[in-house]
Order: structure tokens, then sequence, then C-alpha cells
């Protein structure tokens, strides 16, 4: 008799990029470095946790246009509207590249650090982190941020002169959707 036994993970070996949308040009390269980068830095928090993230042995990492992403979150959540991201225990990542872009537009950032913004949000949904209460919302956006900062990105910079108008439109995007993390 032949017992064999999976070997103990500490997380996924492999983090995918890819790619499905055609309307917005990204470097998928570059997200994926950064993604096999990020997923180090969350696999960090919680040592002590068995999470989703520390079980799996790879992550796919779907960039999608915002009709894919309307058809998974009618499917999933009963909502038709695109959402930025959208996170599966299986280890699956859906990013709506041009909600990403309407979102980078509206808080001044670079669409590629949008874009990292929404894997490091799906990798901490992996680890362990959610986002439907204030206290649960403050403690995950705080940890994106940390980790963001520490590679270098910056989220939510405001250029002089726009801070005023972006306050106001922070203040209007989250009475309308409680759970944005700006």
């Amino acid at each position: 008799m032949v017992l064999t036994t999976r070997p103990k993970t500490l997380g996924p070996t492999r983090v995918s990029v890819r790619n499905l949308q055609r309307k917005i040009s990204v470097n998928v390269a570059e997200l994926e470095r950064f993604a096999g980068n990020a997923v180090k830095r969350c696999l960090q928090l919680q040592k002590r946790k068995r999470t989703e993230l520390r079980k799996l042995n790879a992550i796919a990492v779907w960039l999608i246009s915002d009709r894919r992403m309307s058809k998974l979150h009618l499917q999933f959540f009963g909502d038709s509207d695109p959402t930025d991201v959208i996170t599966f225990h299986g280890g699956e990542i859906f990013i709506s590249v041009e909600t990403a872009r309407r979102n980078a537009r509206k808080f001044c950032n670079s669409l590629m650090s949008e874009i990292k913004f929404c894997i490091v949000h799906g990798f901490l949904h992996l680890q362990g982190f959610n986002d439907r209460m204030p206290t649960e919302t403050r403690k995950m956006k705080n940890t994106q941020e940390k980790i963001l900062r520490s590679m270098g990105i910056q989220i939510g910079i405001v250029p002089k002169g726009k801070q005023e108008k972006t306050k106001k439109l922070k203040q209007y995007v989250q009475a309308q959707h409680p759970r944005t993390r700006r």
C-alpha cells in the first residue's frame, strides 16, 4: 500500500495574469511580476491562520471587460452593474480593466496602480480579510495601503488643485457604495 500525501503548501507556487479584454492595453508581464511579489507579502499576514491563500498552489488573475464582469456580478451576486474586482475562493481573481480605468481617473491614480490595488484586494480576500462591515473594511483598507506603499505604489494621491473636487467625489462615491475603499 502506497500512501501519497500532498506537501504542505505555504501559498501559491504560481500567480498568472491573463488579459481577456481587448479595449485597453495593459502590461501583463509587469502585473504578473507585481502579483508574484504581492502574494508573498500577503502571506506574511495572519501567519497562524489556515487561509485559502495558504492552501492554493496557483492563483489566476483574469483581466476582463465590463461586459464580462457584469455577467459574473449578476450570476454570483445578483447585481448587473460591473465592479472592479471579484475574488473566488478557488484562487480566481477577476478584474474589470474598464472599471479600474474609471476608478483610476476618479482618484487620480495610474491604471496600473489601480489594477495592482485590485490584485492586492483579491489576495487579501483569499487571506481571510473581509470588507462587509465598517471595522473589517478599515482593517482591509489599511492593510492594502501598507502593502502597496511597501512596494512603492501610492493609491489615491491627488494633485494640487483637485483636493476639494476629489474630496467631494470621494464623499459621493462612499455614499453610493459604502464598501468602497476610498
